[in-house]
Formats: C-alpha cells, structure tokens, sequence
C-alpha cells in the first residue's frame, strides 16, 4: 500500500492512486467520496491522522475522477462545530470544480424554519462536484513580464465581458478564458498600450440562490468556494479539469504578448454565509478554524465585509489556505500578482487592522511571491487603511478617485488634488514609501463607468431588482445638465472633455494607474452603478458602438506615459538625494503658489511643471474653472514649448510661444523636448 502524508493539503496524484489529506480540528473521520459517470459513489475513510490532518492512500484514481469530501462529527452551533456527514463538501484545495448547486433545502445543514436545528437530508446529488486534475502542461519558455511598477498600467476587466460580444471571438469560446487569448483580443491591450490586466475573480464562485431568484446572476464573481479552481463557467473546452490547461494557456499568451496577469482575489469571505448560509466546503470541515465567529456567541459570524462572513486570518488553517493558494497560482498558473478584495479584512487577527499581522507578515517572507505585484483594496466595512499597509504594498488609493472627481466637479479641493497628481506624498511620504505605493483610478467595476459618470446625476439600478435603493447615491456633476443620452452638441462636447480630463488625469499623475474595462470605449451600463449581478447586455461590451475618438485620445495618453519618464517617477521629488526628478507647482501666472491661494474658492488652475535628467520637460496646465485661463509658461527649458496632448480638442500652440489660454473644464500639455 503506497503511504499518504499530511501535506500537500488536497489531492496529489502518484502512482496506482492519489494521496488525500484534509484539515480538521474537530472532526471525528473524513470520508474520500468518488462518483462514476452515473453519480453512484464510493467512500473511503482518510485512516491515518497526524495532528490535525486526516490523509490516506485512496487506490484507481486517476485524473478527471470526481470527488467531494464527507465529514463527520459533532453538530453544536452553540459552540461552533457544524459537522453533518450526510453534507458533500467541496475540498477547499480542489483544483478544479465540475458543475453547479441545486438550490434547496440539502445544501443546508440546518433547517429552513430552525437554523440552529439539524438537517440530515443528503446534499450529493445538489452538489458540483471537484476534479483530480493532471497539472502537466507545456509552458515553453513562458517567462513573467516582471513589469516595474513605475511602468506599469493597469487595466481591470471580466473575463466573460470583454469578450461575450467580441467579433474577433469565435462564438463557442466568448465569454471564456480562450477568449481573452485570441489575438484580436490581446492586439486591444497591446496598443492600448496597458502592461497588466486585471481579472475580476476567476476562483470558483457561487451563483446565489437569491439572484437566481430574481432571475439574475453573480456576474461580478465575488463570492468565493475555491481557492485554486479556476472558475468553470469561464471555460470553452470543459469543467472536467480541462479549464485549468485553458487557464495556463491564456497566461502564456499574455506573456508572449509582454502582458501581465493580475488576480483579483476574494480571500475575505466565502459564499457560504453566516448562521442562515448553506454548508458547501469549510463550515462542515471545520467551522471555527476558518472563519471568525462571536466570542461569546459562537452560533454567530464576524462580518467585516459586508457579506455574512469572514476568514478566521488569526487561525493558521485559513492562514495556509490563503498562503498555499497564492503559492499555486504563482508556481503552476503563472500570474503576476494580486489584488486583494477588502484586504483589510485580513490584517484584522484580533479584531482590529494590524499593519503586522500574521497575514502581512508571511505575504512580506514569502520568497514565492517576492517577485510579484501586491495590491490592497484598503478597506473593508468595518474602517478605512489607505496608506496603511506595508511598503512592499501598493494600495487602491480611494482619496485619488474621489479628489479627482471633486476637482473636475464642482469642489474646491485644489491642495489635495495637487497631492494626488503628485503620487499623494501626504498618504505615502511620511512612511517612506514611494508614488508606486499608489495605484490611481477614478473609476473601477464598482460604480459608474466612465461615460456613464459624465452623463448621469442619478444612479438607475433599477434592473437589480432592489427598487434603485443599492449602490452608491452620489455622483459629481460631469453630465452637463442633461442626464441621459442626448442630441445636444454642447452637452456632448462637455461630457466627452470631461472624460478626457479624468482619463488625463489619471495618465498624467505620478503612481500606477488602473484604466476600467470599457473606459476607453464609451462603455455605459445605462447608469448602473452596481451591475454586479448583471450577467448580459448592460455588463458586455458593446463592440458595435465603440467611442474611437476616446479610445485614440486614451491611447495617446498611455503613449505619453510610457515616452515620459518625468511622469513616472519612481520617488517622491522632494525625496533627499533624488535630484533626477523634479516638479514645480505654479499658479497660472507661473509664480509659485502662496498660502492664501489654496483657501481661495475661485482658484481652479494649477499648473506642474515636471522634469526628468535627460528627459522631455511636460508643463500640464489643468483649468476646472467655468471660464478659460490664461497661462504664463515658464522659459522652456531647451527646445521651444509645442503641444503634447490636449482635452481641448481645438487647443492650439504656435511656437514660440509665452503664453496659453486654456478653456474652461480642459488640461493642455505642452512639451519642451531634450
């Protein structure tokens, strides 16, 4: 009989069969359960125990088997323990997963009426079902793009989305992983000229039975049940483990193309909800281990996101977990980094965000992920950390997206939007961190897109089936008086500057910027500002209907970008000793500001002036007055002053030239070449 060992957690594939092991404090056996292709299954007991792992040797399984996991013990809610053997579960290192739920009274172990009484109706059959999968693939010379962060452009987008209504795509692979890879595709982001793009979640997720309900889905993908499983529905050539090789394909042929592939990841929470939630994988392996309950309630979840639970980031099961799957997806899918989904949520160990938690400690000595990007959405229900995370972190920094807004709005926050141009030195500076630490966006998958932003006072989620009320109410004032789709040229020329000047803004501004999917494009959802359970036409992009003009303007401006190092610069400029990169901040007048022009309400204009050893000198003049500015450049410090970019698209320089109007709402950049 070929031995087993506690670790690798999961299924390993060896000769003759597979080794499982599984993680449990409280139970009292764990059953290996294999289905035939009729549904028939047959059980075996994991017979050796070392501490708290349960494995063994389970003979004649070979990849493509499908399995779940049984576990028995004690069913005491009051003192967290909700074992119930007659519950499939999903292994929560399973690589791959076949299949979807059957909604109904099986899937829970409690009773509808009675959560806190127990259900023994068997959940098999209303189960999906994971795959032992076979993890060889030829990767060539597949090698990570390793972008630095101070080059790098980020680009969020669905999987499916981008995709569905694409017609470079073959109609059997839209929607899917094979998708993304054809070349029509990747041609978009090349010339776009991003270096990272952003998947929403691709772990396998749950589609709710409360949106199937309303006839809706959980397009967005943020409600988690494995780890390592690419999601299934993604797949073009089968969920029977043939997603994972279409997976790793997609990779490769990002990396050939020099792209990276970040992951948006939901370690905060799982689907499986609170004390009403369905048992699907971790409650009923071991509840208390891998999520945080009520101290002196333990039938009750901590809830920090919003969602019905959290991982118990203060336990070293669900700290492995989430350590052995970042690992994998390094190691054997090849990504590049990560975004992490509230990842305040896991720094909270004990209740409170702790800047050295356990979680951010072992992410910072990992050697595995050293190479990769890290990125922190800083926040969660219960409090906000931007600038509060290590230095090896970058952050969604929230105070970009909205004093940006503010500023091409209607406010007067001129000092703090100078400080968001800048990398937000006010955020980072002071914990000797870099504009890196930064990544910039004005909008993301949650929210308004960026035409819809500038064409709507109002949110219209309607179709969520939430009577309007979900989603964030207020939005800035960029839709020139007139809500909606309109013929009126006026109103259309000012909604198009302003989207020019947010994207300007955003590709202009020291730090990383993040693009969202379809910003470049026009992209609307009708003023949905929370499409998240919108799996169809109002979340697809609309190839048929594409903005060119915008797509060439943002394509220039990456362009500028990636030309200019004085836009990229790697430190703050104050930062002793880094003499490469400077910046002036002027008045329009080209005298430096005073302390009673930042309170002045009036005050709208600012100009950088920015500068980088050996490089283009760029003079950005941005103008969110309601009426035009006349701007005194200073000398040009080599070659004459000549227009660079403009979110006025009639803005003209004759050089040699001293002086420039720049209209109302519009930013110019004018160029001093070496």
């Amino acid at each position: 009989m070929t031995s087993s060992y506690p670790y690798p957690l999961g299924v390993s594939v060896v000769d003759g069969g597979v080794r499982v092991a599984v993680y449990s404090e409280t139970a009292t056996a764990v059953y290996f359960c294999s289905f035939d292709a009729d549904g028939a299954e047959t059980r075996q007991e994991l017979d050796t125990r070392t501490g708290y792992v349960f494995h063994g040797f389970v003979p004649g399984i070979t990849p493509g088997t499908h399995y779940g996991l049984r576990v028995d013990g004690a069913w005491d809610p009051a003192n967290g323990l909700r074992h119930d053997v007659a519950k499939l579960l999903l292994d929560p290192h399973a690589r791959a997963i076949d299949g979807g739920f059957e909604w109904g009274q099986a899937l829970f172990s409690h009773e509808f009426d009675d959560p806190f009484a127990r259900n023994d109706e068997d959940s098999a059959a209303s189960m999906p079902k994971c795959v032992v999968t076979d993890d060889s693939f030829d990767w060539g010379d597949d090698a990570p793009p390793q972008v630095p962060l101070a080059e790098t452009v980020l680009y969020e987008v669905h999987v499916k989305g981008f995709t569905k209504r694409h017609p470079g795509v073959a109609a059997d692979t839209q929607g899917t992983y094979a998708g993304l890879a054809v070349p029509a595709v990747i041609e978009h982001f090349t010339k776009l000229g991003v270096t990272s793009v952003e998947l929403l979640p691709v772990h396998q997720f749950v589609q709710d039975d409360t949106l199937a309900d309303k006839g809706l889905r959980n397009y967005w993908g943020y409600n988690s049940i494995g780890f390592f499983a690419p999601h299934n529905e993604y797949s073009s050539s089968g969920q029977a483990g043939q997603q994972v090789a279409e997976f790793k394909s997609m990779v490769k042929a990002f990396h050939a193309a020099g792209l990276e592939v970040i992951l948006d990841v939901v370690f905060n929470h799982t689907a499986e909800g609170n004390h009403q939630g369905p048992t699907l994988s971790f409650k009923g392996i071991d509840n208390a281990s891998y999520y945080r309950l009520v101290d002196d309630d333990r039938r009750s979840y901590f809830d920090t996101t919003g969602t019905g639970n959290s991982l118990n980031v203060g336990h070293p099961a669900a700290l492995r977990l989430i350590m052995d799957s970042l690992r994998y997806w390094v190691t054997e899918m090849h990504v590049d980094g990560f975004r992490f989904d509230l990842a305040t949520t896991l720094t909270r160990q004990d209740g409170d965000a702790e800047k050295h938690s356990a979680f951010l400690d072992l992410c910072h000595q990992d050697p595995v992920l050293a190479p990769v990007k890290l990125i922190a959405e800083p926040w969660d229900t219960a409090g906000y950390q931007v600038g509060g995370f290590p230095a090896d972190w970058s952050e969604w920094n929230g105070k970009f997206r909205d004093d940006t807004r503010e500023y091409w709005g209607s406010g007067d926050v001129l000092g703090t939007f100078t400080q968001r141009v800048l990398g937000s030195p006010d955020v980072y500076e002071g914990d000797r961190r870099a504009p890196v630490s930064s990544v910039n966006f004005v909008t993301a998958h949650d929210g308004f897109t960026l035409r819809d932003l500038t064409s709507y006072a109002e949110k219209h989620n309607e179709a969520n089936g939430e009577d309007n009320n979900d989603g964030e109410s207020n939005n800035a004032s960029f839709n020139g008086g007139v809500e909606g789709d309109t013929d009126d040229a006026g109103v259309l020329e000012w909604r198009g500057r302003q989207q020019r000047n947010l994207l300007g803004t955003l590709l202009l501004s020291a730090g990383v910027p993040m693009l969202l999917g379809g910003d470049e494009l026009g992209r609307t959802q009708g003023g949905n500002n929370n499409a998240y359970c919108q799996d169809n036409e109002i979340s697809w992009f609309d190839w048929e209907n594409v903005d060119q003009e915008l797509l060439d303007f943002t394509t220039a401006l990456v362009s500028l970008r990636k030309s200019s190092k004085a836009l990229r610069p790697e430190w703050f400029r104050t930062a002793p000793g880094d003499s490469a990169s400077t910046v002036e901040i002027l008045r329009a007048d080209a005298r430096p500001f005073e302390e009673h022009d930042w309170q002045d309400p009036e005050n709208r204009a600012v100009m950088f002036v920015l500068a980088h050893e050996g490089a283009d000198t760029l003079a950005v003049l941005m103008n969110a007055a309601h009426n035009g500015v006349e701007f005194t450049l200073p000398e040009a410090p080599s070659g004459e002053w000549e227009l660079a970019i403009s979110s006025d698209s009639e803005q003209q320089v004759a050089a040699p030239v001293s002086t420039l109007i720049v209209r109302d709402a519009s930013f110019t950049v004018v160029r001093s070449r070496a």
